[in-house]
């Protein structure tokens, strides 16, 4: 789901669109904290670092924030839900986004950490001004500077042949350079002589070679890849996910798909998987197979921004990266089945895995994927971490509950007046004096024997 940008605008076919801002709590106690796990996707959308967006999330909550830009992965310390971040950023993009004459978020914003100055330029309108630099998050933007360079133009692919005659020396033999009357001879002698072709003549052909081929193919984006006509998409979800496999291997050969690789190679992986329609389905396990081995615990937080591009709210994709974790569990079994609770906490950690889905794993030992006594020994190894995230669930709700403080109203509940309400207040009120017990003397009987009346029966 995408808003628009200037949530005043209520135009459906408005042109700046941004993604809806998903968070996820983690942790209790006194260790609480949100991710905004889209936060990078959100900040492109408005044309700003992600740390920015972020950091003012900080200062409006009065929280500390933490960034790893390395792994995407951006935290606001406590408890906050989606729809209170997403109201705050519209905060922000008022505040540092849009501009405040045509409101339109094309700007960009130069620091100037000198002065102690943030100028905005909006490159829609062309307006110039200052940003207000009362609130807190300018200080971080003058330190911060945005890594992105929007002007920087790009470089052509082909470039002007020089038809000019040059002597030895390298200069042009028509005049002395810096002559006065260079330009007009040069003009001139190409008139008399017929050279203007010369001048005008641009070398248009196409170089087919193998290495050009291959740096136009890099420059297409994923977009314009998934609208390229193959009869991929007719195989069989075999034969795709070989497709799928060949491709990621051709990556990891070619150095591209490695710890800590752009995310634009992520994104073109999960884009590839996307174009092939297996990314809901068993393209996770193509990774595990690839990706993950014996380390798995060190690999996971290393490629956490392609496995969350494949799971992130997909219950389905989960499951099978479970199942293929599972498989390799197997494989290294003298060396992974001891750490299950601890790669099973590293999955749930870095957001591959959502708590629901790995409850619901736990539930019942599936021989889909192992056989059913490997599986239940991995059942059994795992049931640590079970019994934690249970108990861990158990005490957010207790203390949800107890925040609340709710006041129950019974509909069946008896209207009293208000004079009765305060005569049950001064009884309540009167203090209660406890009697002695009666003890009966020597040669007494108890009375309760002597008063019965059988008459009265």
């Amino acid at each position: 789901m995408s808003y628009n940008v200037n949530r005043n605008v209520m135009d459906a076919f408005y042109r700046y669109k941004m993604p809806k801002i998903m968070a996820k709590v983690e942790g209790k106690g006194n260790g609480i904290k949100t991710v905004v796990v889209n936060m990078s996707d959100v900040a492109k959308a408005l044309g700003r670092p992600p740390t920015y967006p972020c950091k003012y999330f900080g200062c409006e909550l009065g929280a500390q924030t933490q960034f790893d830009t390395k792994n995407d992965r951006y935290i606001v310390n406590g408890s906050h839900d989606a729809a209170k971040l997403q109201d705050l950023l519209d905060g922000f993009i008022k505040r540092f986004v849009l501009c405040p004459k045509c409101e339109n978020p094309e700007t960009v914003l130069f620091p100037n950490e000198k002065k102690g100055i943030i100028k905005q330029s909006c490159k829609a309108c062309g307006h110039q001004g200052m940003l207000d630099m009362k609130h807190k998050l300018t200080t971080f933007i003058l330190k911060n500077h945005p890594d992105t360079k929007p002007n920087t133009p790009g470089t052509a692919l082909t470039k002007r042949k020089d038809h000019s005659k040059k002597t030895e020396n390298g200069q042009k033999d028509s005049l002395r350079p810096h002559s006065p009357r260079a330009e007009k001879s040069d003009a001139s002698d190409n008139d008399m002589n017929g050279d203007t072709e010369d001048v005008d003549d641009e070398d248009w052909s196409l170089d087919v070679s193998e290495e050009a081929m291959k740096a136009r193919q890099k420059i297409l984006t994923a977009g314009v890849k998934s609208l390229t006509i193959t009869n991929d998409i007719e195989k069989t979800q075999s034969e795709r996910l070989e497709v799928f496999f060949e491709y990621c291997k051709t990556k990891i050969d070619e150095g591209e798909l490695k710890p800590g690789a752009k995310v634009s190679i992520y994104k073109d992986i999960a884009g590839e998987a996307e174009r092939l329609d297996i990314k809901e389905n068993k393209a996770v396990m193509v990774l595990v197979e690839l990706l993950l081995d014996e380390n798995i615990i060190k690999q996971i937080p290393q490629y956490r921004i392609l496995l969350v591009l494949f799971t992130h709210g997909n219950p389905k994709s989960q499951k099978y990266f479970i199942g293929a974790v599972e498989k390799l569990i197997e494989l290294n079994k003298d060396t992974l089945l001891s750490k299950v609770p601890i790669i099973f906490k590293a999955m749930y950690d870095h957001d591959v895995i959502e708590e629901e889905v790995l409850l619901d794993w736990g539930k019942k030992v599936s021989k889909k994927y192992v056989s059913k006594e490997t599986a239940a020994e991995i059942h059994a190894k795992a049931q640590p971490f079970l019994k934690w995230l249970q108990e861990a669930e158990v005490e957010e709700t207790t203390e949800e509950e107890e925040e609340d403080g709710n006041v129950e109203f019974d509909v069946h509940a008896k209207s009293e007046s208000l004079k009765e309400q305060e005569a049950k207040k001064v009884v309540d009120n009167q203090p209660v004096v406890a009697e002695a017990p009666k003890t009966a003397g020597p040669g007494e009987e108890d009375d309760d024997e002597s008063d019965l009346d059988i008459d009265n029966l």
